[in-house]
Formats: structure tokens, C-alpha cells, sequence
């Protein structure tokens, strides 16, 4: 996994070192050469929707990222969980920032491990409740396509790309299923 090492305790400010904890840990943790604070890394949650348009749910809601990285490249709107959220409402509030869109919260749809980069993503789906976006500060258009018209080769993340083409799958078997997926 790729990470900045901790350099400093969050408790008293003074360096940490990495080691095996004194309370029987078996993984080097950022220990406080001061005070003995352990701090321990945790995966960062992403949570995001797959919104669909009508009772067919043919078309699907992209954001075009105004943001690094991947800046002009296409996705679900999504971004990084914050405390005192749950993963819904975290997902309600990337799809209104980045969209501007009105939705009604589904099923949670996929849950992707991308552990080189210690990150969980959730998306959930979300029917539209109208065509009307406002797109945020992050998003330089929103717009609408069905799987025919989706730009698969500006797709920004592979778990965008792994969320919709188990969207579109699951819509022509009829049925909208629940995924686990380890992309690396």
C-alpha cells in the first residue's frame, strides 16, 4: 500500500517511531517516542451512488471531474465519507455536491477493497427523482447516458468502471444484485 508515514504524534507533537507495540500487536504501528500513543492507519471509506434515470433505469447520471486526479475524465459521483455521516448519507451528499442531483437512496450496490491504496468504496444506487442537475465546483458538466453512450475509454477509476458494468449487467439479467469486489 502506498502511504505517507506518520512523522509526528497527534497527542503530544513529538516523532514517532515504527514499531511492534508493547501490548502484543503483531504489526509495526507509528508509536509516540514520548508519550507511547499508537496510532494505527485505517482504510478511508468512498461512498458514492449509481443514479438512474426512469422506471427502466436505462440511463445513468456521470460527472465529469473539474478535479485532479483524473481531471476531465468521467464518473459516478462519489468522494470520501466524513465523520458523523453514515455511508448513505455520505453518498446522498457527494451525489448533491458534485451533481446538484435530487435522489432517493437504494440498496447498497457494490463494495470494492482497493487495498494498494487503503480504500473501501461503496456505491449505492439512486433513482433520480428528476432531470435537473446543478452541477458543484467539482464537476464541470453532469449529464445522462445509457451504456451505449457511456465513455468507456474516459471512465476516471476502474471501480467506476467495475460499478457500471455490473449496473448494466444485472439491468439486462433483470435483476439488480449486491457485489464484492477486490480490485488491488
Amino acid at each position: 500500500m502506498q502511504r505517507s508515514p506518520i512523522r509526528h504524534c497527534r497527542e503530544c507533537g513529538s516523532p514517532v517511531v515504527y514499531r511492534l507495540p508493547d501490548d502484543g500487536d503483531n504489526k509495526p504501528r507509528a508509536v509516540c517516542t514520548a508519550c507511547t500513543t499508537i496510532h494505527y492507519e485505517n482504510p478511508l471509506n468512498v461512498v458514492g451512488t449509481v443514479p438512474f434515470w426512469g422506471e427502466d433505469g436505462r440511463q445513468v447520471l456521470l460527472c465529469l471531474r473539474n478535479i485532479e486526479p483524473r481531471r476531465g475524465k468521467w464518473t459516478l459521483p462519489a468522494g470520501f465519507m466524513e465523520l458523523g455521516e453514515t455511508t448513505a448519507e455520505g453518498a446522498r451528499r457527494e451525489t448533491s455536491e458534485e451533481a446538484g442531483a435530487s435522489i432517493e437512496i437504494g440498496p447498497l450496490f457494490t463494495l470494492m477493497n482497493v487495498s494498494r491504496v487503503g480504500q473501501v468504496h461503496m456505491y449505492y444506487l439512486a433513482r433520480l427523482l428528476n432531470d435537473r442537475f446543478d452541477p458543484g465546483h467539482e464537476t464541470i458538466e453532469a449529464r445522462l447516458f445509457t451504456e451505449d453512450e457511456i465513455p468507456w475509454d474516459e471512465i476516471a477509476f476502474r471501480t467506476v468502471r467495475e460499478t457500471l458494468e455490473c449496473y448494466f449487467s444485472d439491468r439486462r439479467q433483470g435483476r439488480l444484485g449486491f457485489h464484492t469486489i477486490d480490485v488491488g
